[in-house]
């Protein structure tokens, strides 16, 4: 029954008007995260995590609008129970995967960096990713084979930039493995270090040419399924510390080495090989 949905589920983008989809997206950000900055009211998960008004608020809101859009396609959200989660993936049809709020704990603390990631998964892949930050006004997308945009200008194909040496890394220190954190802090192979706090915006930004290359010790699939699209669709490469594909239909954390420039990712990915060896 699985495999009949995902070969079904296969063409459901192109029953889409992705920029219905957008729209809808920047509307809730606009209207359900940014009044909710300076007031924002929180609680822990039981994974420890951050939960805040304005992540079900928006949460409730693409909910609604997407279902009455094309209530074909379910929604697997992150504020969903995990066995939820993992029961939709099995079942194999098409998902919407959603974070409503990526960033919370920067968004808490009135650190305007944060993010709504929406990816349509169908078919065992990712055919449309939008990440969209609400600050900025920036709404990244992507459709499988089709490129990326950011606010409906196509992002070029990324060319080759500098070598690892003189690149502006994004790396959480945090989930990385500790020897491997330690050897980064200690003996950087790159110029220059930063850590946005949303996954989802790193992935974006660095398929924008802010920044060269990523590595992440493990996000979940909403907060890579979008982003890893766009940085797929501009050329670049992506791979888990182990060298897997990063994307899986688990909700389960994986790694991230990245790169847009593919000669820089062989680089970095031996580099970080080379020091977890050693």
């Amino acid at each position: 029954m699985g495999n009949a949905h995902q070969r079904r589920g296969i063409c459901v983008i192109n029953s889409i008007d992705t920029g219905v989809v957008e729209a809808l997206i920047r509307q809730v950000g606009r209207e359900e995260l940014v009044p909710r900055l300076e007031r924002v009211a929180s609680r822990f998960k039981p994974d420890g995590s951050l939960l805040t008004e304005a992540d079900l608020a928006a949460d409730m809101r693409v909910r609604a609008e997407l279902a009455a859009h094309w209530p074909q396609v379910r929604m697997l959200s992150e504020e969903m129970p995990l066995a939820e989660q993992q029961a939709m993936l099995a079942e194999g049809g098409p998902v919407w995967c959603l974070d409503p709020l990526d960033g919370t704990r920067n968004f808490v603390g009135h650190f305007p960096l944060f993010s709504v990631s929406l990816a349509l998964i169908e078919g065992g892949r990712v055919t449309f990713g939008m990440v969209y930050d609400p600050i900025r006004d920036e709404s990244f997308a992507a459709r499988l084979g089709g490129g990326a945009t950011l606010n409906g200008r196509p992002l070029p194909q990324r060319v080759q930039g500098p070598g690892l040496a003189d690149s502006l890394a994004l790396v959480d220190f945090k989930r990385l493995p500790e020897a491997l954190a330690a050897q980064l802090s200690t003996r950087p192979p790159y110029a220059s270090q930063r850590y946005l706090g949303t996954c989802a915006l790193e992935w974006a930004w660095l398929a924008a040419g802010r920044g060269h290359v990523y590595l992440h010790g493990g996000m979940r699939l909403w907060d890579y399924a979008a982003g890893s699209l766009l940085l797929a669709e501009v050329g670049g490469r992506s791979a888990t510390l182990d060298g897997e594909m990063v994307f899986r239909l688990d909700p389960g954390p994986r790694s991230a080495v990245a790169a847009a420039d593919p000669a820089l990712f062989v680089e970095w990915q031996r580099e970080l090989t080379q020091r977890m060896r050693s």
